[in-house]
């Protein structure tokens, strides 16, 4: 059913932060709906929502991958399941919408030292799981001008962001145009200013799968239990 699975934060079903995050998105991974987005004067929310729209509103941890030979979905939810027994909740001062590059996403305030030591071990203590990227999605990644560290992240564990390189970010935009910015950003900030973003505890990690669409899809959210 799935071609390529990921393990991402998620917000709590049914809570302002998974509400606004479906709407702006136009996605709700954890229905597996297409959700009405708001209408912003000035802004094709469709066209500056493209990119992260099919993966829904989220914070990767494990980014997506294919599974290798030998795996299944059952044994990766097993693994998973077994694994956030073990790890705890991280609790961050908050959350702040920040531009990086040319895209915005909400970021951590404060140290985030715990999140990054959590997303290392789901990456290292799964990755028995993900099959290698092919060479095209190598030469994707490469296109981005890697820095030694983040090629060696690449070669050994598929993806060049992760431990060292890694920084947490829930994406709301595509890459934007310096006309666009200023009232994407403006229409960003008055949503998020009502919502409870600080403290923000990161207590589930939720496991996804990508359809045929290319939409990713809510399988389990596990609760941090260690």
């Amino acid at each position: 059913m799935y071609h390529r699975y990921a393990i991402y934060v998620t917000a709590a079903p049914d809570t302002a932060l998974a509400r606004f995050g479906a709407a702006w998105l136009g996605w709700d991974s954890a229905t597996g709906t297409a959700v009405p987005q708001p209408q912003v004067p000035g802004l094709d929310m469709p066209a500056i929502t493209a990119a992260p729209h099919p993966y829904g509103f989220h914070g990767t941890i494990k980014p997506p991958f294919r599974l290798a030979a030998g795996s299944t979905p059952d044994a990766l939810l097993a693994d998973l399941t077994a694994l956030c027994t073990r790890l705890p909740a991280v609790t961050l001062q908050g959350l702040e919408l920040a531009r990086l590059g040319g895209f915005f996403a909400l970021v951590p305030q404060g140290d985030a030292t715990a999140l990054a030591d959590l997303a290392g071990q789901v990456v290292q203590s799964l990755d028995h799981h993900r099959a290698p990227p092919t060479q095209a999605e190598l030469d994707k990644r490469r296109a981005a001008r890697l820095n030694p560290q983040q090629e060696a992240h690449l070669q050994r564990w598929g993806y060049p962001y992760v431990l060292d390189q890694f920084r947490y970010h829930m994406t709301l935009t595509g890459r934007l145009d310096p006309d666009t910015r200023p009232t994407a950003q403006a229409a960003m900030a008055d949503r998020i200013a009502a919502l409870p973003l600080a403290p923000f505890t990161i207590d589930a990690l939720t496991l996804l799968g990508q359809d045929d669409a290319g939409r990713f899809h809510q399988i389990a959210r596990l609760p941090l239990a260690g």
